[in-house]
């Protein structure tokens, strides 16, 4: 996939506020009075970068296991079958992402919903449907997730490393509501947090309060503009799991969620026989020949160089959206690989 030439406004729209996105009434009109433009070039710029794909949503991202239950799953399916499963997966709203990745556990997607017995429910009736058994790998721990990419060439722009937050988080009926309100993304109009605001019978300035709220007790991992990898070039990307002894995961998952290279970096459960890796990290890179020279440079770096890594390179992307605890649609797409 070749990227959209993207113009000087939109480039700084989609590189300034991937986190930090103004907690404010007009918040368009914020970003408008930084950059030297107008509210209104700025929501059509937005808009544009909507239907374009280049961003799937403003909006948050949210820690996990705090909103209700989501796994990482995968299923074996014949090569010719492919794409009619990843329609059948797709079908149902809990699937939020879904890829095909170079290995024998081909159709890799996330379900998240109320609670696990619900997110079991799934997986058992996709497992029915396409005929394979499903590896169910709920995180367990997790070292860094952020997934913001820098379009001058860092993958992380202003890198924040999360320290996992063990202790539970008390969310009230508002504050469910708000956040449920979120799953979608800020409307792009003049008062979108009033439009918010409506929806859950609440005051604005409630609603800004508590979002700020939401962000500093960790609920809410990062606020601003959730772009997608693929439309900004990033299209040589690699799910790297690694079989780490149990007793070093946690410095592992660590060092590796530290390093500039890695997005995401997270402890996942064996599935033996068939699942040996423990602790999943992904790199995003603009060509596959980089992306193996970091990983190599990442088991230099852990001195992991006799432990089993396996790069599970994606090929399609199926699906791609918000979680949505609601269990709503959201659209999909198909697209190859670069």
């Amino acid at each position: 996939m070749t990227p959209t030439p993207l113009n000087d406004l939109e480039f700084a729209l989609l590189n300034n506020w991937q986190r930090d996105f103004p907690l404010t009434a007009r918040p368009y009109q914020a970003i408008a009075d930084r950059l030297g433009s107008t509210e209104t070039e700025v929501m059509m710029a937005y808009q544009r970068l909507l239907g374009s794909g280049h961003i799937s949503r403003i909006g948050a991202v949210f820690r996990p296991h705090t909103l209700g239950w989501s796994t990482l799953a995968a299923v074996s399916v014949a090569e010719d079958r492919v794409e009619w499963a990843a329609t059948r997966i797709n079908a149902h709203p809990e699937v939020n992402h879904n890829y095909e990745r170079e290995h024998r556990w081909n159709l890799w997607f996330v379900v998240a919903a109320a609670n696990q017995a619900e997110v079991a429910r799934v997986l058992a009736e996709i497992g029915r449907t396409v005929g394979s058994s499903v590896l169910d790998l709920p995180m367990v721990e997790d070292y860094h997730i952020d997934l913001g990419f820098d379009l001058n060439g860092c993958r992380n722009p202003h890198r924040v490393n999360h320290s996992p937050i063990t202790q539970p988080v008390e969310l009230d009926a508002c504050d469910r509501s708000i956040c449920t309100a979120l799953e979608p993304g800020l409307s792009v109009t003049s008062h979108p947090y009033a439009a918010m605001a409506a929806l859950c019978q609440e005051a604005e300035a409630d609603i800004l309060e508590r979002i700020a709220h939401l962000q500093d007790s960790g609920v809410i991992r990062r606020f601003g503009v959730i772009v997608r990898h693929r439309e900004l070039g990033y299209t040589a990307n690699a799910m790297v799991v690694w079989n780490i002894p149990d007793a070093h995961v946690t410095a592992a998952g660590h060092t590796l969620g530290a390093d500039a290279a890695v997005t995401l970096c997270y402890q996942r459960p064996r599935r033996l026989p068939d699942w040996p890796y423990n602790l999943f990290s992904m790199v995003h890179g603009r060509d596959r020949t980089a992306v193996l020279a970091e990983i190599t440079r990442l088991r230099t770096l852990l001195g992991l160089g006799e432990i089993d890594c396996v790069p599970l390179f994606s090929q399609r992307r199926f699906k791609q959206c918000g979680a949505r605890y609601g269990a709503r649609h959201c659209a999909g797409t198909i697209q190859k690989a670069a």
